[in-house]
């Protein structure tokens, strides 16, 4: 009990002093607020208000269907443009997008042959040309498919039709996912700067040496870091995914909030203790920061939530095991998308504790030789 109690004081020790600490304050405050808000309503994946342009050769009914189809909040107001006029409109980036529909475009198709539509994307905002472009070629096919079944015609020969419904996210707002992912992002980083900022401000500030006349050990001194920071952590974490996600963003959580508070917690566990073992390489902060940007990098590209792992080489995606991040990824998304319960995310983690405690251990012999050589 005598250790625990001084884990306990060690703990409120450090709470307070970060609390003292304006700048780690606002970055809390700031990347669990402003840096969540503006990347989910930021950052569209998803087509919104593309300016687009129809060249109508043919003049059909067709060709007039099609073009209709355009319709917000995807498109603005398809205008009608002429064929000498598209490449000084696309050089201009008045229109992202141009469709071409030639001459007899209506009749061929009637006919039984294969007319081609030409599509002018400008791909300079790459997002939105790649997502656009699917999305106009599936609004051109499903539109002349309908007219052939209305006139008679041919129809592709089409004999199932396949209606995707989304349990979740059923409008598929790419915001609700960036909110998400960003929020997982913020964890990391923010539990590895404070991890590694814990150590080294008792350095900078000069109480290191105070430390080491108490009666305490380095497993305990570390206990308290990981204690005292991670708990502020997972609850700016739980506050943020309520009040801002939840809340200004708009973004339904699927599973309970306690269930990813605890895998949260434990996910904060093994990245401070990898703050901890970085913060004893590093002397200052600055060193700091350049030695944890490229660990932060790694981790967030292949953790699962920008690439997934299934598109990875075979070798990668069994390296990718050894990293926390991945299996919190998995966790939060079966958690807050899917709403899972403990039965279905406990391998995950189990994994995250089984790394956490590994990462703990070498943070810890790291730290004890730190302390000695300070001695």
């Amino acid at each position: 009990m005598r250790g625990f109690w001084t884990v306990y004081r060690l703990g409120v020790k450090e709470v307070f002093s970060l609390l003292r600490d304006p700048v780690l304050m606002g970055l809390i405050l700031y990347t669990f607020t402003v840096a969540i808000y503006t990347v989910a309503n930021g950052v569209q994946t998803e087509v919104r208000n593309a300016a687009i342009a129809v060249v109508d050769e043919d003049r059909s009914a067709l060709s007039g269907r099609i073009a209709a189809a355009f319709l917000a909040p995807q498109f603005k107001q398809p205008a009608a443009l002429t064929l000498d006029a598209v490449d000084a409109a696309m050089d201009a980036g008045t229109y992202s997008f141009v469709l071409d529909i030639p001459p007899r475009f209506e009749a061929d198709l009637l006919a039984g042959r294969a007319p081609a539509i030409q599509l002018n994307v400008d791909a300079t905002a790459m997002t939105l040309a790649g997502n656009g472009a699917r999305y106009i070629g599936a609004i051109v096919e499903a539109e002349t498919a309908a007219f052939l079944a209305q006139g008679g015609g041919r129809a592709g020969g089409e004999g199932v039709r396949v209606a995707i419904r989304a349990k979740y996210n059923p409008n598929l707002e790419g915001g609700w996912f960036m909110a998400m992912n960003q929020l997982v992002n913020n964890l990391t980083i923010l539990a590895m700067i404070l991890g590694g900022a814990a150590v080294i401000r008792e350095r900078e500030h000069g109480t290191i040496e105070h430390l080491l006349v108490m009666p305490v050990t380095a497993a305990q001194i570390m206990l308290a870091k990981i204690w005292a920071n991670g708990l502020v952590i997972v609850l700016a974490a739980s506050l943020s995914l309520r009040l801002v996600a939840g809340g200004l963003i708009g973004v339904p959580v699927a599973g309970p909030p306690g269930l990813f508070a605890f895998g949260a917690a434990i996910y904060v566990f093994a990245v401070i203790s990898m703050g901890v073992m970085l913060s004893t390489v590093a002397t200052t902060m600055p060193q700091f920061g350049l030695l944890s940007i490229p660990v932060f990098v790694v981790m967030n590209l292949l953790s699962g939530g920008i690439t997934p792992i299934e598109s990875m080489p075979p070798a990668l995606q069994v390296a990718v095991q050894a990293l926390p991040s991945t299996h919190f990824v998995a966790f939060s998304q079966s958690v807050l998308f899917r709403d899972a319960g403990p039965g279905v995310v406990w391998p995950q983690l189990a994994a995250m504790a089984g790394l956490g405690a590994l990462f703990f251990a070498l943070a810890l012999r790291r730290f004890r030789a730190a302390l000695s050589a300070a001695q």
